[in-house]
């Protein structure tokens, strides 16, 4: 088959296609250089089937509020949306292992994620959930005006169906071997052993994960947002139109639109969800990567009657920060969506980060392997700003990354506490100490002096220039800059020896010094706004706009700081070793969990068994035997004798706990010498997968010398 002709690509029009470049080059730069007159930011909506974790914050949260943070100091008109998803296969999944309502569920989790986001500073101007009413209309009007406008188109199609339970299988109802990597408890939607996106069809050996049987395939309808309709759009509009994206963002984009993109179902035969408005349809909802992203919408209308230049008027810039595993959904099937409703605005960026993991492994909502924040909260108060540095400061923007806590305290401890703490702190004693607190009027300036008050404006256009283009890592580093440069101007000019000669000269470096000061509190405003706030406090100082940062004289002659206290403290080794006890317990948790029991040995004859003679005894006396670990005496009454045997388990018992306690012995072993001490017997224990031995006892009391059989 001969390529199709394409009219530009024709020798004659040559001229053409330049021309044609030329005016998408001009209007893409006409496009980044408007000036927009408001953001909306929208938050990747959690899943409220657990807490929010660093993984969470690392991905959406922090970066996206220190950016409405940063606009915000610029008086500009920005609103940031988040709530929690309340509508997923997960929720319905915990509800029912828990035996109670998917309502229950996330009633529960919305509560811990909302009062988690509000003291850890995520300053949302709306955080609302998908199972309140206006998110349940939105999204029914939402799909209603799609379905009447004839957007969708019906399929009918074989999926598989529980026949125990009467009801059609959700993808992470259904579990079964990983066709790419053979991992056994593959989800029927995505392998997370390899990653690999999966159908349920594709398991090998699939099974309900509800009644453990297998599925069987059966036909039901469903409406389909025909995602192959818009492709042609979707290439000139992000291939062609959005070629500044983050490279990740950019790349997975491409990637799905190369590949051919393909209808996808807005519809799914559960009970908990928002049920599918169209008359006579029972048992369907709306599927929640449909649903889910209508929640920025109707959380937008639950903030503001004026929700609608939010979202309809061009001169509204949106803004989505999300986790790479929420790309597509965000870049391809949201915008399709609003494309197909026609009124609405598109997202003009897409931010999205990497993955975070937690000392070297993947963090796990089902493994507990994760720092949750609320603990976090509980654990380390008064340190909301530290763990907002060290996730910046660490986040995975390009690529994934590793959150340990070493890293987290050594970042505290000689960034914070010892670069800009160290900082503020000599710059304020040093002042209460020459000048009783108050700012020093300035001299006449050196060069050197002149090249420090101008590097000010400097830093405060490199902070720009990297948040502007959400490299806010990069921005970070930046602002701390000028705590560094704070740092080495007292460092190079030493007040504490100069004024011993030039007291005069004192006044003019500590005056700088607390410009600089001042100006950290603008500078690190986004990023650390917990300790700015205490900074101003020092400074007894008013909370100032960004366009007041690079001024020089923030703090006029004569002003009044207060005594200082410490910024930030340092963290000691026992309080680090008790998170990684913590993680340490988790693993071994885990691994228990996950144990498998081992293999039944060889049958024996029932004659070979009764040559056991196992009896209830009693612990009369017990003690450690002399320069062992392992090995306890105990006296046992075995309702035959009282006999003395050696066990192996000091390790998991005390002497004192086991005397009066009743064992399980074996009574015809032959006599052993262990230690020097002759033992008559063997105690019954069960081994865990770990190791660790406990003792098989009667669970009620019962005659010493009693046969268990």
């Amino acid at each position: 088959m001969l390529p199709e002709f394409c009219y530009l690509c024709s020798p004659k029009n040559q001229f053409k296609r330049e021309l044609t470049a030329i005016s998408l080059l001009r209007f893409h730069q006409n496009r980044n250089m408007s000036k927009f007159k408001r953001t909306l930011i929208t938050t990747a909506l959690p899943y409220a089937n657990g807490p929010i974790h660093i993984g969470h914050l690392a991905g959406v949260y922090v970066p996206a509020d220190i950016y409405a943070r940063y606009l915000r100091l610029k008086n500009e008109d920005v609103i940031m949306i988040g709530g929690s998803d309340e509508h997923g296969v997960p929720i319905t999944l915990k509800a029912k292992n828990e035996g109670i309502t998917p309502q229950d569920v996330v009633d529960k989790f919305h509560g811990i994620i909302k009062d988690s986001f509000e003291k850890f500073g995520i300053s949302f101007d709306v955080y609302s959930r998908t199972s309140a009413p206006i998110h349940h209309e939105t999204a029914a009007e939402f799909f209603k005006k799609l379905y009447d406008e004839g957007k969708f188109v019906e399929k009918t199609s074989e999926q598989y169906y529980d026949e125990a339970n009467n009801q059609f299988l959700a993808d992470r109802y259904i579990i079964g071997t990983c066709p790419k990597c053979s991992f056994e408890k593959a989800y029927g939607d995505q392998c997370e052993s390899c990653g690999t996106s999966l159908s349920p069809t594709e398991l090998i050996n699939p099974t309900s994960t509800i009644s453990g049987n297998q599925p069987v395939l059966k036909e039901t309808t469903h409406w389909y947002l025909p995602l192959d309709q818009y492709e042609p759009w979707l290439k000139e509009w992000i291939l062609e139109g959005h070629k500044e994206w983050k490279t990740n963002v950019y790349g997975q984009c491409k990637s799905w639109i190369d590949s051919g993109l393909m209808p996808r179902a807005v519809t799914r035969d559960l009970d908990w969800g928002v049920p599918v408005p169209v008359e006579g349809v029972e048992g369907k909802v709306l599927y929640v990567w449909f649903d889910a992203p209508i929640g920025y919408i109707s959380a937008t209308k639950e903030l503001t009657e004026d929700w609608e230049t939010y979202w309809k008027d061009p001169e509204t810039r949106m803004l989505h920060f999300i986790g790479k595993d929420n790309i597509v959904f965000h870049c391809i099937i949201f915008p399709s969506m609003l494309k197909a409703e026609g009124t609405y605005n598109l997202p003009e960026n897409v931010p999205a980060n990497e993955f975070l993991n937690l000392e070297n492994d993947k963090i796990s909502t089902s493994r507990n392997w994760a720092v949750w924040l609320h603990e976090y909260l509980e654990d380390f108060p008064g340190k909301e700003d530290v763990l907002k540095y060290v996730l910046t400061a660490n986040a995975p923007e390009t690529k994934d990354n590793d959150f340990t806590w070493k890293d987290f305290q050594n970042r505290n401890n000689n960034e914070l506490v010892a670069v800009l703490g160290n900082f503020v702190n000599r710059a304020l004693v040093l002042t209460q100490k020459y000048f009783d607190g108050e700012v020093p009027a300035r001299g006449e300036l050196s060069d050197y002096d002149k090249e420090i008050l101008a590097e000010i404006a400097k830093i405060k256009g490199e902070v720009e220039k990297s948040i502007d283009n959400f490299r806010i890592r990069e921005s970070l580093k930046n602002a701390m800059d000028l705590a560094r440069l704070g740092n080495k101007y007292l460092a190079d000019e030493e007040p504490w020896k100069v004024v011993k000669t030039d007291a005069e000269r004192v006044k003019t470096i500590m005056n700088i010094c607390l410009q600089i000061t001042a100006n950290l509190t603008i500078c690190l405003e986004p990023f650390l706004p917990f300790s700015m706030d205490k900074l101003r406090g020092f400074l007894n100082l008013e909370k100032m706009d960004w366009e007041k940062l690079g001024e020089t004289e923030l703090l006029p002659t004569g002003h009044k700081v207060n005594k200082p206290e410490l910024l930030f403290e340092k963290i000691e080794d026992n309080v680090i070793e008790a998170q990684l006890q913590k993680l340490a317990d988790t693993k071994k948790a885990n691994e228990m969990a996950e144990a498998k029991a081992a293999p039944a040995k060889e049958n024996i004859e029932f004659d070979d068994f009764v040559k056991m003679d196992v009896r209830a005894g009693t612990v009369i006396e017990c003690e450690k035997v002399a320069k062992t670990k392992k090995l306890l005496k105990l006296t046992i009454d075995t309702g035959i004798d009282q006999r003395t045997v050696v066990s192996g388990i000091a390790e998991y018992y005390q002497p004192e706990e086991l005397i009066g306690k009743q064992v399980s012995i074996l009574v015809n072993l032959a006599p052993k010498k262990l230690r020097g001490i002759e033992s008559q017997g063997m105690i019954l224990c069960a081994e865990n997968a770990d190791g660790t031995l406990s003792i098989v006892s009667p669970d009620k009391a019962v005659k010493n010398g009693s046969e268990i059989r």
